[in-house]
C-alpha cells in the first residue's frame, strides 16, 4: 500500500513532468484549495484499495488456481471434459494473518474459500459432464465453498489452539508426507474419479459408482467445525489432536528430517466417529480410522519412493449406509525420479499402484442386471479394485507453476454374495489428464 506522502510525491511528480511537456505553458497553480483536495482525493483511493491489514494485525492472501483437460474411456463410451482438479484441492484463495501480542505469543485467524468451475468431480460422471450439486441443505460443491474459517492462538513454546471451521488432525495425513511434487496430480483419493459408474460387461448398463466400489481412503477428508490443537516441533516431530462435530476425534504424529543425504518424511493418525456421516470424504458414525504414509528420498540422484495403508472399521453388525465407507481398507505405492535436467524447474517421472479391498457391502439402482447376478438389494455386492498409473509432473520455478501428464488404469472384482453367489462381469476404466497449477 501506497501511503498519503508517498502517493502525494507521485502526484506532484506527475505535476512537474506536465508542466515541463508543456514547455512555456504556465506552471501548475497551488494556490487555493488544491491540497485539500488533493486529501479527499487520496482518502477516496484508500477507502476502495484492500489493505495488507490494519496495523496491528496481518493480512496476506495466497492461493492457486488448478485446471485440467481429462479424457476417460469405461468400456462403453469415451468421452473428454475440461474440469477442475476436486474438493480440497481445487483452485482457492487464502486470507491469512496474525498478530503479536507479547513476545512469543501470537493470535490470528485463516479463511479459505473454493471457487469451482462448472464442475465438481465429486458428482461428474459419464451423464453429468459438469456434475450436480451435492447435498444443498448443507454443503454446496458448485460455485464457491468455504473451505476453512478458523482463529489460533499460537506459542512458540507450547504450541497453536485453533477453534473453528477447519482440517482436523487426520485430514489428509498419510498423503501430506509425499515430497515428490505429484502430491496434487496423483495420490491415493478418488478426487478425480469419485463420481463415475462401471459398466456392466454383458449389458453395458452403469452400476456403481468408484467411490462406493472402493471404499474410503481418506475417511476424515472434510473440514469440520473443531478444536484442534498442534505441538511445537522437537527434533522433526510434532504431534496434533482436534475433536469436532459431534462427535469425531483424532489424534496424529508427524515427522520430517534429513539422514545421511537421504530426506524423510512420515504422517500416521488415528481417529474415531460416533457422528452421522458427511458424505463423499467424511468418516461414518462409529467407526475406527487409521492411516499412515511415509517418503524417502535420495537426494544426490533422485529418486525417491512414497507408500501408504489406510484400514477403517465398524463396530456394527451391518454396514451403516451403502457408501461404503465401513470396514475397507487400502494400500498405495508411487516411486520415481526426480530430477532438475534444466533450467525450468524440476521434472518429476512416477508409477503408482493401488489395492482397494472393501468389505463392506453395497447396492445400485435397478436396470443394472446381469442374469442371475444383480446387486439390486441393499449390500448385496462387494469390490475389490486394483489400480495403476503413470505420469510426469514439469515445474516451472519462474511462474511458482507445476505441469502434468498422467495415466490410471482400473480393474474390478466385483461379487454378488446373495441374489446368486458369484462374480459380476464389469469393464475396466481408464482416464488421462493434462493440467496445470499456478501458485500466487
Amino acid at each position: 500500500m501506497m501511503n498519503r506522502f508517498g502517493l502525494s510525491a507521485l502526484v506532484a511528480a506527475g505535476m512537474l513532468v506536465s508542466g515541463l511537456s508543456a514547455g512555456s505553458a504556465s506552471a501548475a497553480d497551488l494556490g487555493g484549495n488544491c491540497c485539500a483536495d488533493l486529501e479527499e482525493r487520496i482518502a477516496e483511493l484508500e477507502a476502495t484499495t484492500a489493505r495488507k491489514g490494519n496495523r496491528k494485525v496481518s493480512l496476506t492472501i495466497s492461493g492457486w488456481v488448478a485446471e485440467q483437460v481429462m479424457w476417460w474411456d469405461d468400456g462403453i463410451e469415451d468421452n473428454v471434459y475440461v474440469q477442475g482438479i476436486g474438493t480440497t484441492l481445487s483452485s482457492h484463495f487464502k486470507m491469512t494473518g496474525q498478530a503479536t501480542i507479547m513476545p512469543g505469543w501470537y493470535a490470528g485467524y485463516l479463511i479459505q474459500v473454493e471457487v469451482y468451475g462448472s464442475e465438481n468431480l465429486v458428482t461428474t460422471n459419464q451423464d453429468n459432464p459438469t456434475g450436480p450439486s451435492l447435498y444443498d441443505n448443507s454443503r454446496n460443491f458448485n460455485g464457491i465453498n468455504t473451505l476453512q474459517s478458523f482463529w489460533f492462538i499460537k506459542s512458540d513454546h507450547m504450541g497453536k489452539v485453533s477453534v473453528g471451521f477447519q482440517s482436523m488432525a487426520s485430514d489428509n495425513t498419510a498423503i501430506l508426507p509425499d515430497g515428490s511434487g505429484s502430491l496434487v496430480p496423483a495420490n491415493f483419493v478418488q478426487f478425480d474419479y469419485a463420481g463415475f459408474f462401471i459398466r456392466n460387461s454383458n449389458t453395458g448398463a452403469v452400476g456403481p459408482i468408484i467411490l462406493t466400489a472402493t471404499g474410503c481412503t481418506d475417511c476424515n477428508g472434510l473440514t469440520l467445525n473443531a478444536v484442534r490443537y498442534d505441538s511445537p516441533t522437537w527434533s522433526g516431530f510434532s504431534v496434533s489432536s482436534s475433536w469436532g462435530a459431534d462427535d469425531i476425534w483424532d489424534v496424529a504424529l508427524r515427522y520430517a528430517g534429513e539422514h545421511h543425504g537421504f530426506k524423510v518424511s512420515m504422517a500416521t493418525a488415528y481417529s474415531e466417529s460416533s457422528s452421522a456421516p458427511v458424505a463423499p470424504f467424511q468418516q461414518a458414525a462409529n467407526t475406527q480410522f487409521f492411516q499412515i504414509g511415509a517418503y524417502v528420498e535420495h537426494v544426490h540422484s533422485g529418486l525417491w519412493v512414497y507408500g501408504a495403508y489406510t484400514d477403517i472399521d465398524n463396530d456394527d453388525s451391518v454396514p451403516i449406509d451403502s457408501l461404503g465407507f465401513v470396514d475397507n481398507h487400502a494400500w498405495y505405492v508411487k516411486a520415481g525420479l526426480r530430477r532438475r535436467w534444466h533450467p525450468l524447474g524440476h521434472t518429476v517421472i512416477y508409477g503408482e499402484y493401488e489395492d482397494f479391498e472393501n468389505d463392506a457391502r453395497f447396492s445400485v439402482a435397478s436396470g443394472w442386471d446381469t442374469g442371475p447376478t444383480t446387486c439390486n438389494d441393499p449390500f448385496e455386492c462387494s469390490a475389490d479394485v486394483q489400480m495403476w498409473g503413470v505420469g510426469i509432473v514439469q515445474e516451472i520455478d519462474a511462474a511458482a507453476m507445476s505441469l502434468w501428464l498422467t495415466y490410471r488404469d482400473f480393474e474390478f472384482d466385483v461379487t454378488d454374495h446373495i441374489g446368486s453367489t458369484g462374480s459380476v462381469p464389469v469393464e475396466d476404466f481408464q482416464y488421462a489428464k493434462f493440467g496445470a497449477l499456478i501458485n500466487f
